[in-house]
């Protein structure tokens, strides 16, 4: 039975110290009573109370970590339905598939480990590998194991087969690796808890929703406790339908059998109904989804709206604040001022560089809001403004005392001016990122 907040508060250190990053205790026990927080977040609980509320405090989707050192990947942990309640907390895993007896698949591997999106200042990959049996001998599958192991170390291994003597020979060549095991059904359970104990997480599937509980009980009680639950959906509206059931009956009702990470294999013939599908799961509380093959324009969509989807909607993605150079800069650059949106930063940092024209970018902390939002907000003003620029010291850098404003916020410049003082001049630039280019051009010639 769960714990109220208040019961929780009584066995807490009640010093009120916020390293928790809570204001009291109390408010700490509140969220630990909604599973919106860990209780490791506690630095100060003592052995007891950890032993007692472990298990109430615990997030309703259990933590699981598949893969070891820089190719861990983290699963689960989720609190809510929806992320506008709180967060989604850890992104979905995309596995690549490939086949055992794949003559090319040293390529592959090394196509997939190169294989890097930058977006909002990070790079972005394939998460996993999934080494499909497809020849049926153990020792291909084993060699084909190896190969990932030593020629992608940053990527994960997912052992893909229903043969338990050929998984058990997959687990020895990525011992100590963590691989993700996928293959275990009604039928061959048995066989394969001895075989992933504290060695691998494990898949557990079934198209029916009772028996893939009544799986992931048997292997907790075979001290399996790290699962991954694959409802095997047939098709999209399946998908949506049990991803769904088992998420709200894990945080919903805290049951059990239901909470942990959900498995999707999106494979298609048609790349376009594939990439649709991996879409529905990243969007709908699928937490590792296997894809066909690596396609560049797949991933880069998928990758771009897994980012969208896991980032804290109360939080909006921010950089520093300064004057970036951005090329060749000299004292003759033109400035640009701009907010500190991530999503604004790299827009306009973007179209800078393909105007090929060097340039200083001043970034303004508005706390993470876009031009339009912070001007609004009263924190993108004429007096915030020059005190950034008079405080940057760009001013002994350039030979002339120009900046150029966002067109949106053009009501800002006669303003500015004033404020900056001493022979500035602001011009007012495009509106659109997308007008940079041709703006910076015609002014350089």
């Amino acid at each position: 039975m769960a714990l109220s907040g208040i019961e929780i508060f009584k066995h807490l250190p009640k010093t009120n110290c916020k390293d928790c990053g809570f204001p009291t205790c109390l408010a700490f026990a509140m969220k630990l009573a909604a599973k919106q927080a860990s209780l490791e977040d506690c630095p100060h609980a003592s052995e007891e109370a950890k032993a007692f509320l472990g298990a109430a405090s615990a997030p309703p989707v259990r933590k699981v970590v598949i893969g070891a050192g820089e190719a861990a990947c983290t699963l689960g942990e989720e609190t809510v339905m929806f992320r506008h309640d709180k967060k989604f907390v850890n992104p979905c895993a995309y596995a690549i598939e490939l086949a055992d007896n794949d003559p090319g698949l040293d390529q592959k591997i090394k196509q997939i480990a190169d294989f890097k999106v930058d977006r909002v200042g990070e790079d972005y990959g394939v998460n996993l590998i999934a080494v499909r049996d497809a020849s049926g001998d153990g020792a291909t599958f084993t060699a084909a194991v190896k190969k990932v192991v030593e020629g992608a170390p940053s990527v994960g291994i997912v052992l893909a087969s229903e043969k338990p003597e050929i998984l058990q020979a997959g687990l020895g060549a990525a011992d100590g690796k963590r691989p993700l095991v996928q293959g275990a059904t009604p039928e061959n359970i048995d066989q394969l808890l001895p075989a992933v104990k504290d060695k691998a997480v494990l898949v557990v599937s079934a198209s029916n929703l009772d028996t893939l509980a009544e799986l992931a009980e048997k292997a907790v009680g075979a001290g399996v406790n790290d699962l991954i639950l694959d409802p095997l959906p047939a098709n999209a509206r399946e998908a949506v339908e049990r991803f769904t059931i088992i998420r709200r009956l894990a945080i919903k009702k805290n049951f059990k059998p239901f909470g942990y990470p959900t498995f999707m294999d999106a494979r298609h013939d048609d790349p376009q109904v594939e990439g649709a599908l991996a879409t529905v799961g990243t969007m709908k509380y699928a937490s590792v989804i296997v894809l066909s093959e690596l396609r560049a324009w797949e991933m880069l969509g998928l990758l771009t709206g897994r980012l969208n989807i896991y980032t804290d909607p109360q939080k909006p993605m921010q950089v520093d604040q300064k004057v970036y150079e951005i090329g060749n800069v000299n004292g003759d650059s033109p400035l640009i001022v701009t907010t500190n949106f991530a999503l604004t930063y790299f827009i306009v940092a973007g179209e800078i560089e393909n105007s090929k024209v060097a340039t200083r970018l001043a970034v303004q902390d508005v706390e993470g809001l876009s031009v339009l939002t912070a001007w609004a907000a009263g924190k993108f003003t004429a007096s915030k403004i020059a005190e950034f620029i008079k405080e940057s010291g760009v001013e002994s850098k350039i030979n002339r005392k120009e900046i150029i404003l966002p067109g949106y916020v053009s009501v800002l410049s006669g303003a500015l001016e004033d404020k900056l003082g001493g022979g500035w001049k602001v011009v007012v630039g495009p509106r659109e990122a997308n007008q940079i280019p041709q703006f910076l051009k015609a002014r350089a010639s």
